[in-house]
């Protein structure tokens, strides 16, 4: 059968093509486009081959296996299939798991199954050559690319060339067409946060005492690390109406229950506390009034908003321009959920509930951003700091679309 499948492995595809385009094999640092890059593949193929093109197979990594924004866009094009593996931080490195195995099991089973007569691999690992080698004596003709080295040496394992039936590479000049190196940064001060989430960042955690902490508080003993003035005291609070003083960098981001004990504090002391800390719809950040639970569950969740239509509609924005930033992801939901709304009067009651997103649009809103592979664990930490920029993105969209900006919105806006 004259038909001809494309094995990539992403990994080393745009590790390569990072090197020779940026000077480093740091994928973040070029931009693909990935629908050019496909459409390059699939003419060369051909074209090398004489054959048509049955498929795409894309061999890539990612944390939990969770599709990346790259990977959404990739296996909803024509011929294209997407294949993840785990994508693991070991010793502060990020590693490829079950990539390989997955290109040698697909490999071998195209082989066996006959399902096409030429095979295209584009790889460097030498821990596909028992497959390379099983290709072979299945009667296909198998086809290595490599991506030309920067050094100008091989990239490529030795044998994996020596038992390939043809051989090309990936030059420059093709790269060019589908990736370009992204600019580099100069060296400069590191950039400040987003305003929103600034704000959120910079909250000073709930003072502990020798005796004891708030309980499940794992920072307690940072109580002690606060800065020393020259005279052995500890630093004064900020006065009122100034912003908290940035946290040290070591402390990581206030977890919810750490907001939530900062707030009860100040108001044990008759402060009123900024709606900035009081940041999440966890049932334990606030002390809900009794009415305030039945005036919010009323508003309608975007799903009931939304027709069959919209969601086709929606998962195709999702897929082609959604980034899968956090902040961006909060904005598209809450520009989704208002253009929707049919009663005005639901976004009065949405602002009374500032900065606290109502529990069950929150919870919405956070299932809708772990499509884009976003508070996942990492490193065993669920990601705070995605967390708290997924609702001020929320935050902000509202108030772009109402005209209305809050009066509690952070300084410096």
């Amino acid at each position: 059968m004259n038909r001809c499948v494309v094995l990539v492995d992403a990994g080393y595809l745009l590790g390569a093509a990072a090197s020779l385009l940026a000077g480093e094999p740091v994928r973040s640092r070029i931009s693909v486009d990935h629908a050019a890059l496909v459409a390059g593949l699939r003419e060369r193929a051909e074209r090398d081959t004489g054959c048509s093109l049955l498929r795409i197979y894309w061999f890539d990594g990612a944390p939990d296996r969770v599709p990346q924004p790259e990977h959404r866009r990739l296996r909803v094009m024509p011929r294209v299939t997407v294949r993840l593996g785990a994508l693991t931080r070991t010793d502060g490195r990020w590693a490829q798991k079950g990539v390989d195995a997955a290109m040698h099991a697909e490999l071998t089973e195209l082989a066996r199954n006959r399902a096409c007569s030429d095979i295209v691999l584009v790889t460097g690992d030498g821990d596909l050559l028992p497959g390379l080698m099983s290709a072979k004596e299945h009667g296909v003709a198998v086809h290595l690319w490599a991506v030309q080295a920067a050094d100008g040496d091989y990239n490529q394992s030795e044998d994996l060339v020596a038992e390939a039936d043809e051989r090309r590479v990936l030059d420059r000049t093709w790269l060019t067409g589908v990736a370009r190196a992204k600019e580099p940064v100069a060296p400069c001060a590191p950039q400040e946060p987003r305003p929103e989430i600034a704000a959120i960042l910079s909250a000073p955690l709930p003072e502990t005492s020798k005796n004891g902490s708030a309980p499940g508080n794992r920072r307690a003993e940072l109580a002690d690390e606060a800065p020393r003035s020259e005279h052995g005291s500890a630093e004064p609070a900020a006065e009122a109406g100034q912003a908290p003083a940035p946290r040290a960098e070591n402390q990581g981001v206030p977890t919810p229950k750490d907001l939530a004990g900062l707030s009860r504090a100040a108001a044990a002391n008759g402060v009123l506390p900024s709606a900035t800390l009081r940041w999440s719809s966890d049932k334990g950040m606030v002390d809900r009034t009794p009415g305030e639970s039945s005036e919010t569950a009323g508003l309608p969740m975007l799903a009931q908003l939304t027709s069959a239509e919209q969601r086709w509609a929606d998962r195709e924005e999702d897929i082609t321009e959604v980034s899968g930033d956090p902040f961006e992801v909060g904005q598209v939901f809450a520009r989704r959920w208002l253009k929707r709304l049919t009663n005005r009067s639901d976004v009065q009651r949405l602002s009374t509930e500032y900065p606290r997103i109502p529990h069950r649009i929150d919870g919405e809103l956070l299932r809708y951003a772990a499509r884009f592979g976003l508070l996942a664990h990492k490193d065993d930490q669920i990601d705070e700091h995605d967390r708290y920029a997924i609702r001020a993105g929320f935050w902000r969209q509202v108030d772009d679309l109402t005209g209305a900006r809050s009066e509690h919105a952070p300084a410096g806006e």
